[in-house]
This record gives C-alpha cells, sequence and structure tokens, in this order.
C-alpha cells in the first residue's frame, strides 16, 4: 500500500484542516494510507520521510526548521513525491528560498482579494494529468506567483482582472498548475484551494488536483523500477 504524509497548519484562512482531509479522502479513494499531522516535527526523520511514495503539505507561512526542508529535499530527490495546493504549499515558509526551489514558485499577490471571477485555461496535451479536461470557470483568489522557468505549465490565467499596479505591463498568462522534478522526485503544484469548497464550485479543480496527486506519488516506483539513483546529486546536496 502506498503511503503519503499531510502537514496541516499555518494561516486557518485557507482552511487547512478542511483541504487536508479532502485530499485524504482523494488518497485513500485511490489505494493509499494517508496520515495527517498538526505539526511539522515528523520531517525530523529522514528515513521516515525516504519511506514514503508522497508528501502534501498544507500549511500557510509560519517557518520551517532548515534541517527539516532538508529532509523533505532528500527525501524528494530520492523519489518521493511532492503535492500540494494554493498557499498550502506555494506561500509557506516565506523565508527558506530553499522551499521555494523545491515547489517551484512562490505566491506574491492576489490582487482584488477573494471572489474574482477568471477563466482556467488547459495546456491540452501538456501532461496526462489535464487529459480529457476542459477550461473552467473559476471564483476565487487569482494567485500571481514568481515561478521557476523550469516548470512545465498544465493550466494558465489571464492576467489583469482587475486594475493593480501590474495593469501597466503587457497581460501575461499565469500559471495555474505545473509539473516539475526534484532529482528522482515528482512535484505537482495546483494555485487553487483559496477554501475548500473551490473544489466543490469546480469540479474540474477537483479532478486536476487528484490527479496531480497521483502522478506524484507514482515517481517513487517509477525511480526504482527505472534503477534511477541519487548519486548524480549527492555531493553537491551536502553543500546545503
Amino acid at each position: 500500500m502506498k503511503t503519503a504524509w499531510i502537514f496541516q497548519g499555518g494561516w486557518d484562512g485557507h482552511e487547512p484542516r478542511l483541504v487536508s482531509r479532502r485530499f485524504q479522502r482523494l488518497l485513500e479513494k485511490n489505494g493509499y494510507k494517508a496520515e495527517i499531522f498538526d505539526t511539522l516535527d515528523p520531517m525530523a526523520d529522514l528515513e521516515a520521510l525516504k519511506a514514503l511514495d508522497l508528501i502534501v503539505p498544507c500549511w500557510t507561512m509560519g517557518a520551517i526548521p532548515s534541517e527539516y526542508t532538508k529532509n523533505v529535499s532528500l527525501a524528494v530527490g530520492a523519489g518521493v513525491g511532492l503535492a500540494g495546493c494554493h498557499g498550502g504549499m506555494c506561500d509557506s515558509f516565506r523565508q527558506d528560498t530553499q522551499w521555494q526551489f523545491i515547489t517551484g514558485g512562490q505566491w506574491v499577490s492576489h490582487p482584488g482579494g477573494n471572489g474574482i471571477h477568471y477563466t482556467v485555461n488547459i495546456r491540452k496535451g501538456s501532461s496526462p494529468i489535464v487529459e480529457g479536461l476542459e477550461d473552467f470557470e473559476v471564483d476565487s483568489e487569482h494567485y500571481y506567483l514568481h515561478v521557476d522557468p523550469a516548470i512545465e505549465v498544465l493550466a494558465t490565467t489571464r492576467f489583469p482582472a482587475v486594475p493593480y499596479y501590474h495593469i501597466s505591463n503587457k497581460p501575461v498568462d499565469m500559471p495555474v498548475a505545473w509539473t516539475k522534478f526534484w532529482g528522482n522526485g515528482r512535484v505537482f503544484y495546483c494555485s487553487l484551494g483559496h477554501h475548500d469548497d473551490v473544489f466543490d464550485r469546480s469540479p474540474s479543480a477537483e479532478i486536476l488536483m487528484e490527479r496531480g496527486l497521483l502522478w506524484a506519488g507514482e515517481g517513487k516506483a517509477y525511480a526504482v523500477a527505472h534503477g534511477l539513483t541519487t548519486d548524480r546529486f549527492e555531493n553537491t546536496a551536502k553543500m546545503y
């Protein structure tokens, strides 16, 4: 049986308990044993992290000890998946640039606040994760992120949607969902999820999230099956 650890906490406005329980249900429906923690302290155990198939952060802002970030980096680099949504993964631990490097992006603004109506545009053919999905509408926060140019973008949204200082620049297509790799590990992120009910009001958002969780969780088995090792990363990793 595949195993996942979900870490819930930080700012309560993102409803981490509701979102974590939703992700737990999605994973258990797909045969996972998914455990939820109210503390980051299990990240202190590197060998336990490496034994997982998937890590799901649902923790907005807050702080993380540097050794915990290092352990997540080593575990994901060895093949453990990492997947999350909204501020629970890409507005976590704002002072930790290594966390941002691993996850592929960082929230910087949501012009207009909550309740912005916008379209999520699926990049068809970008990944099996989005196969069969069509563009869909959302009423939620419109996330503006600074992103890693190495990410594989699966869905975007057009900015600006409301007048704000950035409107003086050209319109841009902001990533909403992406994948990337960290060593042998798979990373998935979706910026939707300000409140848990966005996944009910926009069912395609839940499908996208479920598929992303499962894709990330398959990376370890793939690495083992294909004999991928971490030798090429380890010497450099010791420097950090």
